[in-house]
């Protein structure tokens, strides 16, 4: 049988410790586990997010992940992601660059390396970039580019790319009852209808299979409890 950290198995964890410092502990739940929780479905998008891929998702499939999001009162940014990533295998240029971090993302059965380089931009950038007719990716840092066309599949270019969404994502800060650190709700509502919520804490690798533990036992305080089918909220955008 294998060990668990509550919702999460110890193993992938265990397996990926040593790699990276964080770990980013996500749980995808039923909605009535969010109204359990007090989040209120109706309330306002106060972000949205777009990706960049081919109609095939080239980029997806070979590991790469192009990501904008439109933080509403906030500076926007924009996010290239590795996923996987072998850290051994980053080259200098990008492990030494700003704003690139490493980080273990794990859902309940499965947990990956990844790496992201982001690059903050002005409020309102990516909406009047989209008003002006220009492509999102003329947003890019020379360094975002560099980074593309090194881990790109052969033969796809940032102009080839189409945009998935927009994605409308109301994210919400919680307290549980039990436990000390707080959690992020993201709710994200897609194109055709469907929807996703995800509850994540960040902690650092040393302390994951412990801060699982307490995370489980406090949402089963609340009766709430994983859904079935645990999806990436990026799975679910280029999919849906």
């Amino acid at each position: 049988m294998k060990q668990t950290a509550g919702f999460w198995q110890r193993e992938p964890l265990r397996n990926l410790a040593g790699q990276v410092e964080h770990v980013e502990l996500k749980l995808v739940v039923p909605e009535r586990g969010g109204r359990s929780l007090g989040l209120d479905p109706d309330r306002r998008p106060n972000r949205r997010v777009y990706f960049l891929d081919t109609p095939d998702l080239d980029l997806y499939r070979h590991g790469v992940i192009l990501r904008f999001r439109d933080r509403s009162r906030e500076r926007d940014d924009a996010v290239i992601k590795l996923r996987p990533v072998r850290p051994g295998r980053v080259p200098g240029w990008l492990r030494d660059a700003d704003r690139f971090r490493m980080e273990i993302d794990a859902l309940p059965g499965q947990s990956v390396c990844s790496g992201a380089l982001k690059k903050r931009l002005d409020r309102g950038a990516v909406a009047r970039t989209l008003a002006a007719g220009r492509p999102l990716t003329s947003l890019l840092s020379a360094r975002q580019r560099r980074l593309f066309s090194r881990y790109a599949p052969k033969g796809v270019r940032l102009r080839d790319l189409t945009v998935f969404g927009p994605i409308d994502v109301r994210c919400h800060n919680l307290k549980l009852r039990g436990f000390a650190r707080g959690l992020t709700a993201e709710r994200w509502r897609y194109p055709d209808g469907s929807d996703l919520l995800e509850l994540s804490a960040k902690c650092p690798v040393d302390e994951a299979a412990a801060v699982a533990a307490r995370i489980s036992t406090a949402l089963r305080n609340y009766g709430v409890a994983p859904a079935g089918h645990q999806r990436t909220k990026t799975e679910m955008a280029l999919q849906a």
